[in-house]
């Protein structure tokens, strides 16, 4: 491990013993206990902590669970009036992603847990991942070729403090240990890991490999997070619980270079930095969710003014100028509200809406400025399968009027550059069922039908069907 990350990772782990420490032992966690405890049905604490600790706690310091994906998708032909460098192919394509990962805990105190996550990965994307802002699989940010690769996630330590507020119940999941937690409480995580792994979080759509597949479901399209390649990085996140509210903060790794793996560990000059704001609610008895982030990057990255600049003073040149013009640090901004309600016991419906300032380059995630995404999701309980769900989404992604410039003028971006542009919003819909075939085995068909590829009006529609197979255990 590079001494930067070790540094790094030790931080963490020597703030969370110091405090841990000063608190004469720290919290008490739990890992048994009935789902959705509320402060009167929790264990009895009369008898003392240390019988309340038992009644909670059944001792476990390990857990291993497991997940596998494997999604199929096939793109249909389709109609373009010209095609560019980083066009996507007008002839029919097949793609895949396949995975496996294993998620090791470890509890070195009751109030800790350590994560280590390796991951096998293997996958083809549409076009060499180009010629579209609102990708149709998320999984592609992780698959790095169509031989199988073994690499390490993640690697990250979680503390908790409590801060009283009752008590509730946290199931066991991937990168959880079952426990009871109190209401109110702050939440260290330090190491390698996901901003989305504490941000932009919604019940109804953030995991491909479970739920909606295209990018911009799983997260906010216009929200360029700090990561590597796939989708990862190194740093520190807060998070404070207290009642219905919840404050997240965070400063993490952000790439050397636009959308590579290797990762620039001077956090002090080039970084990513997020908050969010969160609030839980109940309409008409039905509970709900409203998030607000914002977020700043500080990297080396390309303005497309200056790379626009660059293609009329330098006719005939590369038409990929941002690598041309990516001289020196840039600051790159957003602002998104992403919202989660329960309509009733088996319906639900999401929406996430975001802008970016748009001025540069795209730095890890996707070439989008604005985005919008809304959908409904449907527990299949009307006709007998109440752990299957069907959910429809609509995605708008937009662009700025730097990066429509630059793209009009024959500019290429990292994702995408058809060598011109007629302009028109990228417009998205995706459909799935998800049928469970055992207990934690699901299979999983899906539609998505694409407007205006990469902002061109004189591309498409594109039509994408796919197969999902995933299993955890």
């Amino acid at each position: 491990m590079p001494r930067a990350r070790a540094r790094l990772l030790a931080a963490g782990f020597g703030l969370a013993w110091a405090l841990q420490c000063a608190a004469g032992g720290g919290p008490t966690l739990a890992d048994t206990g009935p789902a959705g405890a509320t402060p009167a049905d929790a264990p009895d604490r009369s008898a003392g902590p240390a019988a309340a600790d038992e009644d909670e706690d059944d001792g476990r310091t390990w857990q291993a669970k497991f997940q596998t994906t494997y999604t199929f998708e096939k793109k249909l032909p389709f109609h373009a009036a010209y095609t560019g460098p980083n066009s996507l192919v007008t002839d029919p394509e097949r793609s895949y992603t396949a995975t496996a990962t294993a998620y090791l805990g470890w509890r070195p105190w009751r109030s800790a847990e350590v994560f280590v996550v390796p991951e096998v990965t293997q996958g083809l994307p549409f076009s060499n991942l180009t010629g579209l802002g609102g990708f149709t699989n998320g999984e592609l940010t992780r698959a790095s070729g169509t031989n199988p690769r073994l690499y390490r996630q993640k690697l990250y330590l979680r503390q908790t403090w409590s801060l009283g507020g009752g008590r509730e119940k946290e199931e066991a999941e991937l990168e959880q240990f079952g426990k009871f937690v109190d209401r109110d409480r702050f939440v260290l995580t330090a190491g390698n890991f996901a901003a989305l792994d504490v941000f932009d979080d919604n019940l109804y759509a953030k995991d491909p490999r479970t739920q909606f597949m295209n990018w911009g479901n799983m997260a906010y399209a216009a929200y360029d997070y700090p990561a590597d390649a796939r989708g990862f990085a190194w740093g520190l996140a807060g998070e404070w619980y207290e009642g219905d509210w919840a404050f997240r903060f965070g400063r993490m790794t952000v790439p050397r270079d636009p959308n590579q793996l290797s990762l620039d560990h001077r956090l002090a000059s080039h970084y990513g930095d997020q908050i969010e704001l969160e609030h839980g609610h109940t309409v008409a008895g039905q509970p709900g969710r409203i998030r607000v982030l914002a977020y700043r990057d500080r990297a080396r990255m390309a303005s497309f003014q200056d790379a626009l600049v660059y293609l009329e003073t330098h006719p005939g040149s590369d038409p990929q100028a941002i690598f041309a013009v990516r001289t020196g640090d840039k600051v790159k901004y957003g602002f998104g509200v992403n919202a989660e309600q329960a309509i009733g016991p088996d319906l639900g419906a999401y929406l996430r809406a975001m802008h970016s300032d748009g001025h540069t380059e795209t730095l890890a995630f996707t070439e989008v400025d604005q985005s919008l995404a809304a959908g409904l999701v449907l527990k299949a309980a009307a006709w007998g399968r109440p752990l299957d769900n069907l959910g429809l989404s609509f995605m708008q992604n937009t662009i700025s009027r730097d990066r429509r410039n630059y793209l009009e003028a024959g500019g290429i971006s990292f994702f995408i550059g058809d060598g011109a542009l007629r302009y028109a919003p990228e417009r998205i819909v995706e459909l799935y069922y998800s049928a469970t075939i055992v207990r934690d085995v699901s299979a999983t068909v899906g539609w998505q039908h694409i407007q205006n590829p990469a902002y061109n009006a004189d591309r498409g529609p594109v039509e994408v069907l796919a197969f999902r197979l995933h299993a955890e255990f």
